[in-house]
């Protein structure tokens, strides 16, 4: 008992500053969010604070590690998620479909397009990381515990997504064996709906109860991020200096080059080549779109804009719009899905030190267009599909911490590459099913829009 107190008076005595520093600072995040101030104004204020912190107590060789452990909550708290998360999310995105039939003809163009280019959008990232290289600058020491992967062979990483017992993978936290279980099941549920709607409907009313309450989970945990960024970068700050961080400017930089390049290389070239279609009457058509998502970060908000986008000024059918938009919603993520894991991935590994190899890019690819079904339905779905990436590629969670102070800038575009993808694939999917009108699109008369997100 004696020790339980020695430890805990030295622990007072060599942490109350740090304690107190953080409590201070929590009470301004917290005060500043009961007075509504902007999620993202609340996360870049909880990086300048941590960086203030974090040089004062480096400055004054002040001991950190009750602001440390703040973080390390918040971290644990994202771990926490990962594989009940996803699970829940791939089942609802997937068995929300009413019939195989269905299915098979819009839902398969539909979501090829939206992995297809999920897929290009992250070998993109992951190649422009590669060659910016935004986490040299910044050197690490690996998190305590962390222990490196052993290399598999290429027939073991196949061997390793097939799921040979769900409930261990799991527990395990392997995050690609579960993915693939919950697809399976999902494909179920349609096959066994489609016959017999009633034997399902207790399931599917079960999902989706289970997504509303993972829902709210994942809001009280995204709601401490302004918290987890502050403790973060503070230790980051007091053990490195601000000269370690300077290098997230690159991350900026990095990042919008390669959304950048999916916009217009890769939106650009589908709607000449697969559509044959004029990409900039595409783009003038569809700034509404591109405004309201870079300005709200909610490819939610956007929604209602985008279905008048695309019915209204692409001249593309009701039903498929009203079919495509709504998944696009909740799967369609190349900025969030692909490329931002990409090159949090890089990063990561550069930072702490870890080499990559071919393998364990092919699997970042693969992985990243798995997690990206489903996981933006809920607030934060980078964040979340960084996590999966990560922890499949056995790389430290805390990379997601270091660069989570930026993260609210590089979020417009993302959103913007994100919503824009959705309108592509709405385009390409009519004009396959004969369901768009191009003598309409090529006019120039356009009806008016009122945008006025919710």
């Amino acid at each position: 008992m004696n020790n339980v107190d020695n430890n805990l008076l030295s622990a007072i005595e060599t942490n109350w500053y740090s304690f107190v520093v953080s409590i201070f600072v929590f009470f301004i995040l917290y005060f500043l969010a009961k007075k509504r101030i902007g999620f993202g104004v609340r996360v870049i204020t909880g990086l300048v604070l941590g960086l203030l912190a974090g040089i004062l107590l480096q400055n004054l060789d002040l001991d950190t590690k009750a602001i440390v452990t703040f973080g390390s909550i918040y971290v644990s708290l994202i771990k926490m998620l990962v594989i009940p998360l996803v699970f829940v999310l791939v089942l609802n995105s997937i068995a929300s479909l009413t019939s195989l039939e269905y299915l098979r003809k819009i839902g398969f163009k539909t979501f090829a397009w939206f992995l297809g280019t999920t897929g290009v959008a992250s070998i993109i990232g992951l190649a422009i990381a590669l060659l910016f290289n935004p986490g040299k600058g910044i050197q690490q020491a690996l998190p305590e515990g962390f222990e490196a992967r052993e290399i598999p062979t290429f027939s073991q990483v196949i061997l390793d997504l097939v799921p040979s017992n769900p409930v261990l993978e799991a527990a395990n936290g392997k995050v690609v064996p579960v993915l693939i279980f919950a697809l399976f099941i999902a494909v179920a549920i349609i096959k066994v709906g489609s016959r017999n709607a009633e034997a399902v409907r207790p399931v599917r009313e079960l999902i989706a109860s289970l997504t509303q309450v993972l829902h709210q989970v994942v809001k009280f945990i995204i709601r401490l991020t302004p918290y987890g960024v502050f403790a973060l970068i503070a230790g980051i700050t007091a053990k490195y200096g601000w000269e370690t961080l300077q290098e997230l400017g690159s991350v900026i930089v990095t990042s919008y080059v390669a959304l950048i390049i999916h916009f217009v290389l890769v939106f650009g070239g589908l709607v000449l080549l697969v559509a044959r279609v004029n990409p900039i009457r595409f783009f003038k058509k569809i700034y509404p779109t591109i405004t309201v998502a870079f300005t709200t970060r909610s490819s939610f908000a956007v929604l209602p804009v985008n279905l008048e986008v695309i019915t209204k000024r692409l001249h593309v059918s009701e039903k498929i719009a009203s079919f495509v938009a709504p998944l696009g919603a909740s799967v369609n993520f190349n900025g969030c899905g692909g490329i931002w894991p990409a090159i949090v991935a890089v990063f990561t590994a550069q930072v702490y030190g870890i080499d990559l190899t071919g393998t364990d890019y092919i699997v970042l690819v693969l992985v990243s267009v798995i997690s990206s079904i489903g996981v933006a339905g809920v607030p934060g779905p980078a964040v979340i599909s960084t996590t999966v990436v990560l922890t499949a590629l056995g790389l430290p969670l805390e990379g997601i911490g270091i660069v989570a102070g930026v993260e609210a800038l590089i979020d417009m575009g993302r959103t913007a590459v994100n919503a824009t993808g959705t309108t592509v694939t709405s385009l390409l999917v009519a004009n396959a099913e004969g369901e768009f009108d191009r003598e309409a699109f090529n006019r120039d008369e356009d009806e008016d829009l009122v945008l006025n997100p919710v």
